[in-house]
């Protein structure tokens, strides 16, 4: 029996871990597949206060090593459902089942993929999922931004501030973000659109140097330094939709308190509805969460 169960070892969960073990609670943090989340696929990070730059990796480790060194236990499992029994909550995994008195839920979300040989090859070499965190990397160059919903057209906006040149990439005939910031783009000089068209190809070899187009049954081979997928994420909550409501899109749908209707059940980090997903973010949430298992378990 331990008292705070996490699942996940993002940035939510290990922060929700260091705070637990912090406050005198023993914690037992589960990971399916790596320590450190999304974050590990960032060559570069400038947007974690107190530190200038850092690689992904780097920062993930630290936090893992840090968690460890207040006491957290950690172990490589994929969880496959929670349930209550009785005063505390039975964890099961595809291997053995774990007991706790209070269940935080980190699981992340991750970015949907293109799909495409050689994308996670290119992952910080021309290929990124966040503009906020790798825009300015493009500073005076030409990027293309894959997608058409409010999340590209936010991140094109962002995009154009700083590069040479962006191109919208939608493969439906319309874009599906709001009017007012597809006014904002179309009044700026510097963006272009492409509608109706798909994105078939990586063409670079180490680095990307062009994709290649399809539309109307035609390729064209499309020069850029960098793209940026826009195209959605994937939470992966669906073993839980029983324990806690997920929103439309998947997330759970719980505020900024991550306290959960169940209780002590607590979710934390890129799971849950929020409109800013960012390491600074995770962590908030993953403090949030742990502190407030550490006061139900106070309570019982």
């Amino acid at each position: 029996m331990t008292d705070i169960l996490i699942v996940g070892a993002g940035p939510a969960g290990l922060t929700a871990a260091l705070y637990a073990c912090r406050a005198g609670k023993s914690v037992l943090v589960l990971e399916k597949e790596t320590f450190g989340g999304q974050i590990t696929h960032s060559p570069k990070v400038e947007n974690y206060p107190g530190i200038a730059q850092m690689s992904g990796t780097l920062f993930a480790d630290q936090l893992l090593e840090q968690a460890l060194a207040q006491g957290a236990e950690v172990e490589m499992e994929t969880v496959t459902a929670v349930r209550r029994d009785g005063d505390t909550f039975v964890v099961q995994t595809e291997g053995e089942p774990y007991r706790a008195k209070a269940v935080v839920l980190a699981t992340g979300s991750h970015h949907r993929q293109l799909g495409l040989e050689g994308e996670n090859e290119l992952v910080g070499e021309g290929v990124s999922y966040c503009a906020v965190c790798d825009g300015a990397f493009y500073q005076g160059k030409n990027v293309a931004v894959i997608g058409g919903g409010n999340t590209a057209l936010q991140e094109a906006v962002l995009l154009s501030e700083s590069c040479a040149h962006v191109t919208l990439v939608q493969n439906l005939p319309v874009f599906t973000g709001e009017e007012k910031l597809l006014e904002i783009l179309r009044a700026r000089d510097n963006v272009s659109f492409i509608t109706g068209t798909v994105v078939k190809a990586l063409r670079g070899g180490d680095q990307l140097r062009s994709i290649v187009l399809e539309s109307d049954g035609e390729t064209t081979d499309f020069p850029v330094d960098g793209i940026f997928v826009a195209i959605g994420q994937e939470p992966e909550n669906e073993p839980f939709r029983d324990l806690v409501p997920l929103t439309e899109q998947g997330y759970f749908d719980v505020d900024e308190s991550c306290v959960t209707d169940m209780p002590g059940v607590f979710v934390a980090g890129d799971c849950r509805r929020k409109g800013v997903r960012q390491i600074t973010t995770a962590t908030a949430d993953g403090a949030a969460a742990a502190i407030a298992a550490c006061r139900y378990i106070d309570s019982i």
